[in-house]
């Protein structure tokens, strides 16, 4: 499985992979992370540097699959979503699903990428940039954003999940597939998302929490208030203004930087207060069953 992005036919051998999960496990099973490789965090999980001797892929363990069966039903969901991005002509990073068999049947399951220099990721890019000057990447994912999401094709739009490679946009975290069927129906097994959070949670998070959270991807304006609220995370508001006004260039009623700031407050709220039920249930189930906690956790996030 293929987006045709850098470094398209690398690969990762299978023992190598084997021996990543060996090691995820084992700091599973210790309760302690610090040993593992992070490349980076995001909000629901966080993404590997391997081989540690020489990194050269990003590994993102997704939360185990009961089955091979799931996990197959996964492969044909991010398939057709990285194949509906191209065909709405957003180039995809080399993307692969690996899986690693577990004791019992069940599958761990990576989605395995090649490492893109630091230096060409959205935030970085405009870092280095002067807002005075303005910056091709803006219109440009701007523009992209406008293009993909409708009610079929979601799309989550912040920099950090953009490279700019020589002129051109370059789709990084796939590993949600925001796609829909013609009648409604999301693609994406939301058990894949509530198994994360204590057993009492998951019912309401499939039914009520995990729809309206991916719907706000196949909503534009609502992209628009998350990739511009997610300038204040990145510390890049003075870039705030140039955004604002690109967007509105595609919007019927307009954002103001007002608007997003409070936007960006509702939702960061709303993801700390899931990471920190997530942590926890976490201390509960290693300090108090005694036994390990399944996941991986990002770090708190400064905003």
């Amino acid at each position: 499985m293929s987006g045709g992005g850098p470094d398209a036919g690398g690969h990762l051998p299978d023992a190598k992979l084997r021996e990543l999960d060996r090691l995820v496990e084992r700091a599973l099973s210790r309760g302690d992370e610090g040993a593992l490789p992070v490349l980076g965090y995001g909000e629901i999980s966080l993404v590997l540097a391997w081989p540690r001797e020489s990194p050269s892929f990003a590994c993102k363990r997704l939360p185990v699959f009961p089955s091979r069966e799931r996990l197959e039903t996964y492969r044909h969901a991010l398939n057709d979503y990285i194949e509906a991005l191209g065909t709405a002509g957003v180039r995809v990073v080399d993307t692969e699903l690996r899986a690693v068999e577990l004791e019992g049947g069940e599958v761990a399951g990576y989605v395995v990428q090649p490492i893109l220099p630091a230096e060409l990721i959205g935030p970085a890019v405009l870092a280095g940039a002067d807002p005075a000057d303005g910056h091709p990447l803006v219109d440009a994912v701007t523009e992209t954003a406008a293009t993909v999401v409708s009610p079929r094709l979601g799309l989550d739009a912040q920099l950090a999940n953009w490279a700019w490679d020589d002129g051109e946009l370059i789709y990084i975290d796939v590993s949600t597939p925001l796609i829909w069927s013609a009648d409604g129906r999301c693609r994406l097994d939301l058990n894949l998302i509530s198994q994360a959070f204590p057993w009492v949670m998951r019912g309401p998070l499939r039914r009520f929490v995990a729809p309206g959270i991916l719907d706000t991807y196949r909503d534009l304006p609502k992209v628009y208030f998350d990739l511009c609220g997610n300038l204040i995370k990145e510390r890049l508001e003075p870039w705030l203004p140039i955004f604002v006004e690109q967007v509105n260039r595609h919007l019927t009623e307009p954002l103001s930087t007002a608007a997003v700031q409070h936007y960006y407050r509702s939702d960061s709220r709303l993801w700390a207060a899931l990471l920190r039920i997530r942590r926890l249930d976490r201390a509960w189930q290693r300090h108090v069953r005694r036994r390990p906690y399944p996941f991986l956790l990002p770090k708190e996030t400064t905003r």
